[in-house]
């Protein structure tokens, strides 16, 4: 049975490589597109060609903007001495969706991982101990995922500032062994960044 054109499989293609979503889903998708292509897929291929041109990282602290800095970054009640270090900007996104962290944030773009060759320098762990003392940050927030790389990484930053004043800290109760932020609720999220511990 004919399922289209060529672009039409092809696009369902790419859209089942998309985190989440699978053939089945991605032909749902492509069919709605398809039937509301007026009001849904014109707006949206809109959207994706400009936030294909316009998208970058915040020369600060890594998250995704449409300027050279963020608005996080840009937003003088969030220098407040305190500065969230990640592991993506995923984990930045669920972390803002609690709404729980006034300060700013640090996006590490990984973790450190002798296996796949990347140290601290491939993390920018160098420029995020600059940006610390250079914001006079009073405490780190090391809020990286509790899996063996995470843990390894939050080690490495707090060895790296130890001798100083800065308080660090971490995630408390409520993210698992194991656990990526992206996927916890919002409650968790906000439990866990409030019961931080000293690290």
């Amino acid at each position: 049975m004919a399922q289209g054109s060529d672009d039409i499989q092809a696009l369902i293609a790419l859209m089942a490589r998309l985190p989440g979503l699978g053939p089945r889903s991605a032909r749902r998708i492509v069919l709605q597109l398809i039937r509301r292509r007026s009001q849904q897929m014109v707006q949206l291929a809109q959207l994706l060609d400009r936030v294909a041109l316009n998208s970058r990282e915040c020369a600060t602290c890594g998250n995704i903007t449409d300027r050279d800095e963020c608005a996080i970054c840009a937003d003088p009640a969030r220098a407040t001495g305190e500065i969230c270090v990640v592991q993506d900007v995923a984990d930045l996104w669920a972390l803002e969706r609690g709404q729980a962290f006034r300060g700013r944030y640090h996006v590490l773009g990984g973790t450190l991982s002798a296996l796949d060759d990347i140290g601290p320098d491939e993390l920018g762990i160098p420029a995020l101990i600059g940006r610390i003392h250079a914001e006079r940050i009073s405490e780190v927030i090391l809020a990286l995922n509790a899996t063996v790389e995470g843990q390894t990484t939050a080690h490495y930053i707090a060895d790296a500032l130890e001798g100083t004043d800065i308080t660090i800290t971490g995630l408390a109760q409520g993210v698992p062994i194991g656990g990526e932020l992206d996927y916890l609720d919002d409650g968790t999220i906000s439990a866990a960044l409030r019961a931080r511990r000293r690290i």
